[in-house]
């Protein structure tokens, strides 16, 4: 099966560092994006731009805002199924500001840092460590701050188009100690789209903390949608 691994705000493929090797273990063909973030609808494209390297079926997996970009490129035909890991499922029209603020906050607001030009960073620190990513070692810590990107806030603010979760079948794994997207957010979206739940417990970096469980999910998913193919 052909994967697409998309990363979420401030994110990079190596979101998915410790997954691909155990999904190529079992036979998949990886692809992973290096989103702009300058937009949800330049994502979407650049992401749309890397199925032309596929020859299908294609599974699509998105950690967190990434959610948001494979609802959209999934409405390719190429596209058999949708797996999200602690991610955004936005519906027609919303957008992923939308989604939060219908909530109480989440604790990673509270490290959030707005650029001049309106863009987001999260501020790092030994407090935000402390609440937002307790679970990840000091090695991975570093990792992510060295990779730490800006994300304009249209990618926050545009609203997506019809999803793809509507017509095909998602899988999504809820991070139930999310400091940074709420569990019950999670939980809501998952009903909403109707997808096959899957829980494990820590923080936001999901893929970081459980690789071998998101990649059993994508696994799992992957066959579903080959043998459906």
């Amino acid at each position: 099966m052909d994967i697409v691994l998309v990363h979420g705000a401030g994110g990079r493929p190596t979101t998915w560092s410790a997954v691909q090797p155990l999904l190529a273990a079992r036979g998949h063909r990886l692809f992973t994006v290096t989103n702009p973030m300058t937009s949800l609808e330049d994502d979407v494209a650049n992401t749309a731009a890397v199925l032309a390297e596929t020859t299908g079926p294609v599974l699509l997996a998105g950690h967190s805002y990434g959610g948001a970009v494979i609802s959209n490129v999934g409405r390719d035909p190429r596209v058999k199924g949708l797996v999200y890991i602690a991610a955004f499922g936005p519906d027609e029209g919303e957008t992923v500001n939308e989604i939060v603020e219908r909530y109480e906050e989440a604790e990673i607001s509270k490290y959030m840092r707005r650029g001049p030009n309106g863009e987001w960073k999260s501020e790092t620190s030994e407090a935000f460590w402390a609440e937002i990513g307790p679970d990840l070692s000091p090695e991975q810590r570093a990792v992510v701050e060295a990779e730490g990107r800006k994300a304009e806030n249209l990618i926050f603010t545009q609203p997506t188009g019809t999803p793809a979760w509507r017509t095909l079948p998602s899988w999504y794994l809820v991070a139930d100690d999310d400091r940074t997207l709420r569990p019950e957010i999670q939980n809501d979206m998952a009903a909403r789209m109707k997808a096959t739940v899957e829980h494990v417990p820590g923080s936001h970096y999901t893929t970081l903390v459980w690789p071998e469980r998101v990649a059993d999910l994508i696994h799992t998913a992957a066959v579903a949608v080959g043998e459906g193919s």
